[in-house]
C-alpha cells in the first residue's frame, strides 16, 4: 500500500544493559526518552532535523541510523516504496556513547516509524520488531527493554528471540552518572578477553542469578547481586573516572554498575541505599534520577 503524505511519531526510551553480571541478556529501561517524527513527501531523499543530543554530530543524510533502520523496516514489512521521502525530526535526550542504548533507541524508533507506515492502524508486532532489531544488533539485550519497557532477560535460542520480563518492585529506582566522555560500543568490546578464569565465570553466574532474585523480592542482596567479574574490570582504562566513581559508591555501600559498554555509571536500590550516594563526590559527571521506564510508543499515526 501506498503512506501518501504521512506523519508518524515514536517515543523510545533510554536502556541500560548487563546490570553489572548480566552481561548481554539483561537490560531495562529507564525513564527518559527520545521522540522522533517522520513525515512523507514525494520528492526523494531525506532531511533531518535534530535537536538535543547529537544534534551536532549524527548524520544528516541517509546513513543516519534511523533513517537506514525505518527504510530496511519498510523492505521487511512490504511497504510499496521504501524509498519514499522522508523528512525527520529527532527530539534526543538520551545520551550518546555513553552506555544509555541511543543506539537500540534509534533502531527502535526506525523500526516503530516503518511500522507505523507500513501498517497504519495495526497494533505494533512487538515480537518481531524485536526479532527484527536483534538481528540489526546481534543481542537482544537492549532492545528487549527498549521494545518491551520495564526489565527484560532475553537471548537467542536456536535462531529466536526468547525475553522474561523481571517484575522489579516499585521501591528500586535508579540513579544515572553521566560523564563527559566517550566510549565507543565497538572498543568496549575489543578490550575484553576470548576467556575468562574458571573462578570468575562461577561468581558472574551466582551473581547473575542472584540479581533477578534482589530486583523482584530482595532489594537487600542488590550490592553483591551487581558485581561483575567478566567485562567491567577489563574496561576500567577506558573510561577510569566511572570506575573510580563506581568503586566509591560500592564502598559506601550503593548498588553501582557500568550501564551497558559505559562509561555512565548506574546506582540502583531503595531510597535508603541511593541516600548513602550523597556522600560520595560526584563531580564531572550530570546526575539524572530515574524511575524503571516503559516500552516504546507510537504516540501518532497520521
Amino acid at each position: 500500500m501506498s503512506a501518501g503524505n504521512r506523519t508518524v511519531t515514536v517515543r523510545v526510551p533510554a536502556t541500560s544493559a548487563n546490570l553489572g553480571p548480566g552481561y548481554d541478556c539483561m537490560g531495562l529501561s529507564l525513564d527518559l526518552w527520545d521522540e522522533v517524527s517522520v513525515t512523507t513527501r514525494e520528492a526523494p531523499g531525506v532531511t533531518i532535523s535534530v535537536t538535543g543530543e547529537g544534534h551536532d554530530t549524527v548524520p544528516h543524510d541517509e546513513s543516519h541510523l534511523v533513517v537506514t533502520t525505518l527504510r530496511q523496516g519498510l523492505v521487511d514489512l512490504g511497504h510499496d516504496r521504501p524509498d519514499i521521502g522522508l523528512d525527520l525530526a529527532a527530539r534526543n535526550r538520551i545520551p550518546h556513547s555513553r552506555g544509555l542504548g541511543s543506539s537500540a533507541a534509534a533502531i527502535a524508533s526506525g523500526l516503530f516509524l516503518a511500522w507505523g507506515l507500513a501498517r497504519p492502524g495495526e497494533p505494533p508486532d512487538r515480537d518481531l520488531l524485536l526479532a527484527m532489531a536483534t538481528g540489526i544488533e546481534g543481542h537482544p539485550d537492549n532492545a528487549a527493554p527498549a521494545i518491551l519497557g520495564g526489565a527484560q532477560v532475553a537471548w537467542l535460542e536456536d535462531g529466536q528471540v526468547r525475553h522474561i520480563r523481571l517484575d522489579v518492585l516499585p521501591q528500586v529506582t535508579f540513579r544515572a552518572y553521566v560523564p563527559d566522555r566517550h566510549v565507543p560500543t565497538a572498543l568496549a568490546r575489543h578490550v575484553l578477553p576470548a576467556d575468562v578464569p574458571r573462578a570468575d565465570a562461577v561468581h558472574q553466574v551466582l551473581a547473575s542469578t542472584l540479581l533477578v532474585t534482589a530486583l523482584t523480592s530482595a532489594p537487600e542482596h542488590l550490592l553483591a547481586a551487581t558485581r561483575d567479574w567478566i567485562h567491567q574490570p577489563y574496561r576500567r582504562p577506558l573510561m577510569p573516572e566511572s570506575a573510580d566513581l563506581m568503586d566509591r559508591l560500592r564502598e559506601a555501600g550503593v548498588p553501582a554498575v557500568i550501564s551497558g559498554a559505559g562509561p555512565t555509571v548506574l546506582a540502583m536500590g531503595t531510597a535508603e541505599m541511593l541516600d548513602a550516594a550523597r556522600r560520595v563526590g560526584d563531580a564531572g559527571f550530570m546526575v539524572d534520577d530515574l524511575a524503571l521506564g516503559a516500552a516504546t510508543r507510537l504516540l501518532d499515526v497520521g
